[in-house]
C-alpha cells in the first residue's frame, strides 16, 4: 500500500484560510527547525523536511491549494453519503477501498475531462457493430418476421448519456472511500503533474533592505540567510520596491533532492525624504503663502541630482507637480518621473502685512 501524505494544513500548522504570508513564515520557521544539519541525530530528519517543503509547495501555489482543497471537500462529502446510505439500511456490501482504489479515484477525477473530449471525438464508425444477417423468423412469431422481411438491425450508436453513466460507475462504487486515502491519492497526481520539481527543495524566500541609492547604483550588497550563511546579490537593472531576485541553487541541501534556490525580495526604504512606486520618485515640497499665490522656482537635490520646481501661480496645498524623467533608471534607458507634492506652509513668525490683508478681505474693506 502506497503511503498517504498527511494533510499539508497540519504539517505546516496553519488554519485552511491561512494567506501566503501566513504560509510562506510558517514553513520558514518549520524549516529551519526541521532541517537535517540542524537534526544530525535523528534520522528522520530528511523525510520530515521534505514532507514540509512539498506541504509547502502545494499551498503555495493558488491553483494546486484550490485543487486539494476542492478535491478534500468533495472527499468528505461523499463519505458523508456512504455513511448516510448505511444508515438508511443499504443492502448491497460495498467493495473495501485500499490505495489502489483511491489512485484509481484520483485518476477518475482528473481524466474526466479528457474521457468526454475523446467520447465527443470518437468517430461513429467505431461504434457502430459489424452487420449481421437477418434473424430467422421465429415459429411462435410469424407476423412479426413478415412486416419488415427485408429490414436489417439498424447499427444504433451507444447513447452519450449511458456511456458516461458507464464511465462514472467506478467513482461511484468508490464513494464510500476514506477521505485521507483519496485526497492522499489527489495530491500524488498533482505532485505527479508537477515532477520537474518533485525532487527540488523549495526555494527560500528571504527580505533585504536597500536604499534608493543602493537602485541607482546597482550595489552589490549582502543578505543574510536564516542559519546564518551570508550571500552577495548584485542588484539588478531597473530594480524597484518589492522585485525579487532569484539566486540558483544558493539555498537548502537535502540528501536525494536538488538543492532549492534562494528568491531575494528588495524592500526599499521609505523613511527619508523621498519615496519610490516603481521607477517614480516622490518628495513634498514647502511654499509659503506668497508663492503659492504668484508662483515661484525652487531648486530641490534628488538622489538622481538636483531639479528646479516651477510652482505654478495659485497652487493650492496637496498640489502635485510632476516632472518627467527625472525618476529612478530603468532598463532599456528608461526613467521614471518626479512627483512634487506641494505643501502650503505659514512663517515661524506672524507676517503683520498678511495678517491685515485677511482681516480686510475678511470684513470686506479695502487697503
Amino acid at each position: 500500500m502506497v503511503e498517504a501524505m498527511r494533510d499539508p494544513y497540519a504539517i505546516l500548522g496553519v488554519r485552511r484560510n491561512a494567506g501566503q504570508d501566513e504560509i510562506k513564515a510558517a514553513w520558514r520557521s518549520l524549516a529551519k527547525a526541521v532541517h537535517p544539519d540542524h537534526n544530525q541525530d535523528d534520522p528522520n530528519a530528511a523525510e520530515r523536511f521534505a514532507e514540509a517543503g512539498k506541504a509547502y509547495e502545494l499551498l503555495r501555489d493558488p491553483k494546486l491549494r484550490s485543487r486539494y482543497d476542492y478535491a478534500r471537500r468533495e472527499a468528505e462529502l461523499r463519505r458523508m453519503e456512504a455513511m448516510k446510505a448505511k444508515m438508511r439500511g443499504a443492502t448491497q456490501e460495498e467493495p473495501p477501498v485500499d490505495a489502489e482504489t483511491a489512485e484509481d479515484a484520483a485518476s477518475q477525477i482528473f481524466a474526466a475531462e479528457a474521457r468526454a473530449k475523446a467520447a465527443r471525438s470518437a468517430p461513429r464508425s467505431e461504434a457502430k457493430p459489424s452487420p449481421k444477417p437477418a434473424p430467422k423468423p421465429a415459429a411462435k412469431e410469424p407476423e412479426r418476421s413478415t412486416q419488415a422481411p427485408e429490414a436489417k438491425p439498424e447499427p444504433v450508436a451507444e447513447p452519450q448519456q449511458e456511456a458516461q453513466v458507464r464511465a462514472e460507475a467506478p467513482l461511484m462504487q468508490r464513494a464510500a472511500a476514506p477521505a485521507a486515502e483519496l485526497v492522499a491519492a489527489i495530491v500524488r497526481r498533482i505532485r505527479g503533474r508537477a515532477a520537474k520539481t518533485a525532487d527540488k527543495v523549495p526555494d527560500l524566500p528571504v527580505d533585504l533592505s536597500v536604499s534608493i541609492d543602493d537602485l541607482i547604483n546597482r550595489q552589490r550588497l549582502t543578505v543574510e540567510l536564516p542559519d546564518g550563511e551570508t550571500l552577495k546579490v548584485q542588484i539588478p537593472p531597473g530594480a524597484v520596491d518589492g522585485q525579487a531576485v532569484r539566486l540558483a541553487e544558493q539555498g537548502y541541501r537535502v540528501t536525494g533532492m536538488t538543492r532549492g534556490d534562494v528568491v531575494v525580495t528588495l524592500r526599499v526604504d521609505q523613511g527619508g525624504a523621498f519615496r519610490t512606486r516603481g521607477l517614480d520618485l516622490l518628495t513634498t515640497l514647502s511654499i509659503d503663502l506668497q508663492g503659492a499665490v504668484l508662483g515661484c522656482e525652487q531648486e530641490i537635490v534628488t538622489p538622481v541630482g538636483p531639479v528646479t520646481v516651477v510652482v505654478p501661480a495659485w497652487s493650492g496645498s496637496d498640489k502635485v507637480i510632476r516632472l518627467e524623467g527625472r525618476g529612478l533608471p530603468g532598463a532599456y534607458g528608461m526613467h521614471g518621473a518626479l512627483l512634487v507634492e506641494l505643501r502650503l506652509v505659514l512663517n515661524d513668525a506672524p507676517d503683520e502685512k498678511v495678517t491685515d490683508l485677511m482681516k480686510a478681505q475678511r470684513d470686506g474693506l479695502y487697503l
